[in-house]
């Protein structure tokens, strides 16, 4: 049981790795066309480890804006994780403190949303399956920042590439994934509202975490009749 977890979670992290190996050389090569040097991308990525905000606070680096709004900016596009941990609260419940550390460590959006998946059709995770899957995309997204850091002088601008097209695809082939859950098409289309309106009116980054309180508000304010029963009787045996 305990290597079969190893090799499912080392399989789909690896193959999460690949996908993702284009931001991580992106983010790479933002770095470096914003002064950051090979060993400080690195440290930012082994760090920090979020695609996004790692964009952000680099972005805004490199616009030598004040310290206190680069740390906002990236708590405004970092706030779904606190969404993510107390959706993953039932599932890690039985993970010890240090394992809770590293599994919060590892929290990005492909790693909830196969935990999620891992959770419902087997009935619970383990940490060693979570740990081999989040290991398998934190290792190659450190390697892949640290080349694209590298190379990042020979690239140029990654826009002429069309690289930087490749996240919210990323990000929207996530939320395709969840489709066929009770509410999507309400919170989704709630959450999209929410966040160009923000855009347009607040700036970004906050329409990201403002699309997603939309979206979270909507979710809470539906009906539960329409759940499946075998997610209703779920929740009671839990309570």
């Amino acid at each position: 049981m305990f290597r079969d977890d190893i090799r499912s979670g080392a399989r789909g992290g690896l193959i999460i790795a690949i996908s993702s190996a284009p931001f991580a050389i992106l983010f790479g090569a933002v770095a470096s066309d914003n002064g950051l040097s090979v060993a400080e991308a690195t440290l930012m990525s082994a760090t920090v480890y979020a695609g996004a905000s790692q964009l952000v606070g680099i972005e805004l680096f490199g616009h030598h804006v004040a310290p206190w709004l680069v740390i906002l900016s990236v708590l405004a596009v970092n706030f779904r994780h606190i969404l993510y941990s107390a959706a993953l609260a039932r599932y890690i419940a039985h993970f010890t403190p240090l394992q809770k550390f590293f599994t919060f460590f590892l929290l990005t959006d492909p790693q909830f949303a196969e935990t999620v998946k891992r959770a419902e059709s087997r009935g619970g995770v383990t940490f060693a399956w979570y740990l081999a899957f989040g290991g398998a995309i934190y290792c190659p997204w450190v390697l892949f920042s640290a080349a694209g850091a590298f190379f990042g002088q020979m690239m140029g601008d990654p826009k002429v590439l069309a690289i930087d097209v490749l996240l919210p695809i990323y990000f929207l082939g996530l939320v395709i994934g969840f489709r066929r859950k009770p509410g999507f098409v309400p919170t989704v289309a709630a959450s999209a509202v929410g966040s160009v309106v923000a855009y347009h009116t607040i700036g970004s980054p906050w329409h990201v975490s403002i699309g997603a309180a939309v979206g979270v508000l909507v979710a809470a304010l539906l009906p539960l009749s329409g759940l499946p029963s075998t997610v209703t009787a779920a929740s009671e045996t839990e309570s």
